[in-house]
């Protein structure tokens, strides 16, 4: 099945680059209300399923014993830009369980914000894994650890405990059958698994009702979707797409974004659960995607609409601030 053309680049008056794409909107009882290309098809979810590899940090009683309020497990379900509020908090968590950055499993790298990473590059030697952008979620799996009593030394492979449950965790709400067939590593080492699309929103959508979830998974669910939507610049930071989304109705929009194109987003109210891919991996795609569906969700003449519709649809400018081209959504995310 070929995918279809979600996503349009223009410069001057023509067309200059297209994105085909796939997406799927999923109501409360898990029937799929709207869908564009093949969304049965598996694909990694990357980090867009961060809050659902957090549900052990709350699950297991470690969130209240270490104290965790909402900036924490925000974190813990983040792709942040590694700025200084984010180090300060994922450091904070590690120092509750006892643990510094040398526990952390995921890797260094510069902050993605330009004027963070050129105050980095001015005064540190190098970068420490707690500003890697996975250093909430990982300083979640070692708390986690602590708290239960497993040795975090290891968390991050196949066979570790802690992966052992997530992969049980994503399994139950995906509806997918995880295993090392569909397994691939991710960019922070941790297991990453393909899940069909549809199964991608359906387990976003089971986040957000508690539909099927036994009572102390359904609570660390609402709490942890709860927290992003309360705290959008722990989920990503200044600037960031997830942020600006869940900007636009404080409260009322959950979004995150993966690696090669993925989105998931959330209306909790409206019971509805949001799921695409950029076939290209393409990001500027994947945001415009999710931005429109969104849009198409609230009334015509709202400030919602508006706003999202604006993200969705936005000009291009080079270095002298000129107007280029546009990124714009194809009418068959309105269909």
């Amino acid at each position: 099945m070929e995918n279809p053309i979600t996503v349009e680049v223009t410069r001057g008056q023509l067309v200059e680059s297209r994105h085909r794409g796939m997406a799927v909107v999923v109501d409360a009882d898990g029937s799929v209300v709207f869908q564009a290309g093949d969304v049965d098809a598996a694909i990694f979810p990357r980090s867009a399923c961060k809050a659902m590899q957090a549900l052990p940090l709350v699950e297991s009683g470690a969130a209240d014993a270490f104290g965790f309020g909402y900036r924490e497990l925000a974190l813990a379900c983040a792709s942040h830009s590694g700025e200084p509020e984010h180090v300060a908090v994922a450091a904070a968590m590690l120092k509750a369980a006892g643990q510094n950055e040398s526990v952390l499993e995921c890797g260094a790298h510069w902050s993605s914000h330009q004027q963070v990473l050129l105050a980095q590059a001015r005064t540190l030697e190098k970068p420490t894994a707690l500003h890697n952008n996975c250093s909430g979620k990982h300083s979640g799996f070692v708390c986690t650890c602590v708290h239960t009593g497993e040795d975090p030394r290891g968390y991050a492979g196949y066979d570790h405990p802690l992966q052992e449950a997530i992969r049980s965790i994503m399994s139950d709400l995906t509806g997918a059958v995880l295993s090392r067939d569909t397994c691939g590593t991710d960019g922070c080492s941790i297991p990453t698994y393909a899940v069909p699309l549809t199964g991608l929103a359906r387990g976003f959508g089971r986040l957000a009702t508690g539909k099927g979830l036994e009572p102390i998974r359904a609570a660390a669910a609402r709490r942890l979707i709860a927290a992003c939507m309360a705290e959008p610049f722990y989920v990503a930071g200044t600037k960031r797409f997830c942020t600006k989304l869940m900007q636009v109705a404080p409260g009322k929009i959950f979004a995150k974004t993966g690696a090669e194109g993925v989105f998931c987003a959330l209306l909790p109210e409206k019971g509805l659960s949001f799921a695409v891919k950029a076939e290209d991996g393409a990001t500027r795609a994947a945001e415009a995607m999710i931005a429109a569906l969104l849009a198409r969700h609230y009334e015509a003449d709202s400030e919602e609409r508006h706003a999202l519709m604006a993200l969705a649809n936005h000009g291009m400018t080079n270095w002298n601030g000129l107007a280029v081209g546009k990124v714009r959504v194809t009418d068959v995310l309105f269909h």
